[in-house]
């Protein structure tokens, strides 16, 4: 089913004013500020400098230099400053610089551009939650760092206490991005639930955030499944949704994000030992938890696992 949101112009214009990802609405629970004091900061990590290949060649000599697409918090997004680039991922790629003894260059991009500009030469790695996949694993090296995860969410007053499986969501009303990996998987859902004599899954559609959060708040929905990240900072800063549940953007296998590189450049490996020194020395977990993304841990980095394959 396709819902077609009947909100007149003006509730919709102010709706999306007050959901805005601007800095004026930015969470009380997290610092968007350019100082960004409570960074943390690494160690180096010899075994990751010397796992750098002899041959290869820094952008700029003395600098990791990576590209960030500012998508919105708590990932990545511009800080009050209007200009300086905050968030989890470059929280992270700070780490990972220091671990290499390295001084950080972070290339803001539009999401679009980021695989020209590395395969060009323009940066040494992409640290912007990309998801490693069989068909980008062809062009590109993969040192994972988080998983890669839907949130599931209801208002906090909603009676739903968990979803974890398909038949937690038999005959629910869902809220969904068309032409998503996450309306993929619930299709899924639905068509398993189906099988098992239970009721179908109702997704939703709507045209932007604003009229998805809404028709939750509202009733005409019962859940919203956005990527995770996304969905804590709202729920933070709105206060008026709680996650229900997680969902691997690879169900039913568990799908990963990771630092991007050029293949066959030989980054990689090294890359993949720095983010299991910040693992083990418990600076990595710091960071998610900084950023309220503790659910997306990793116990472990590698260097191009299986992804999720081309469908």
């Amino acid at each position: 089913m396709i819902a077609i949101p009947a909100f007149r112009t003006l509730l919709i214009a102010a709706m999306a004013s007050a959901l805005s990802f601007g800095p004026a609405h930015a969470a009380e629970d997290f610092d968007l500020s350019p100082q960004q004091p409570g960074r943390l900061h690494a160690a180096r990590n010899n075994a990751a400098v010397a796992a750098i290949p002899k041959d290869f060649k820094f952008v700029t000599p003395g600098k990791f230099t990576i590209a960030v697409s500012p998508g919105g918090p708590p990932l990545a997004t511009y800080a009050t400053d209007a200009k300086t680039v905050v968030g989890a991922d470059p929280d992270y790629a700070y780490a990972i610089a220091d671990s290499l003894g390295l001084t950080l260059e972070i290339v803001p991009v539009a999401w679009i551009d980021w695989p020209l500009g590395l395969t060009s030469g323009k940066y040494d790695a992409v640290i912007s939650n990309v998801g490693v996949t069989e068909q980008r694993k062809e062009k590109f090296d993969f040192s994972t760092y988080r998983q890669g995860l839907h949130g599931i969410f209801v208002k906090s007053d909603s009676p739903i206490a968990s979803i974890k499986e398909p038949k937690d969501a038999a005959g629910l009303r869902i809220v969904v991005g068309a032409g998503t990996n996450q309306e993929r998987i619930l299709v899924k859902w639905s068509q398993e639930n189906v099988a098992a004599g239970l009721k179908p899954i109702e997704l939703q559609y709507y045209d932007d955030e604003a009229t998805s959060l809404l028709a939750l708040q509202s009733g005409r929905a019962d859940v919203i499944v956005q990527p995770h990240a996304q969905l804590v900072f709202i729920a933070a800063r709105d206060k008026n949704i709680k996650r229900v549940g997680t969902l691997s953007a690879g169900w039913p296998d568990r799908s990963d994000v990771a630092i991007t590189t050029r293949k066959g450049s030989g980054l990689a490996d090294a890359l993949t030992v720095a983010t299991n020194g910040l693992i083990k020395d418990g600076t990595y977990a710091k960071i998610l938890d900084h950023w309220h993304l503790s659910e997306e841990a990793l116990p472990a980095s590698e260097t191009n696992p299986p992804g999720l394959p081309k469908y």
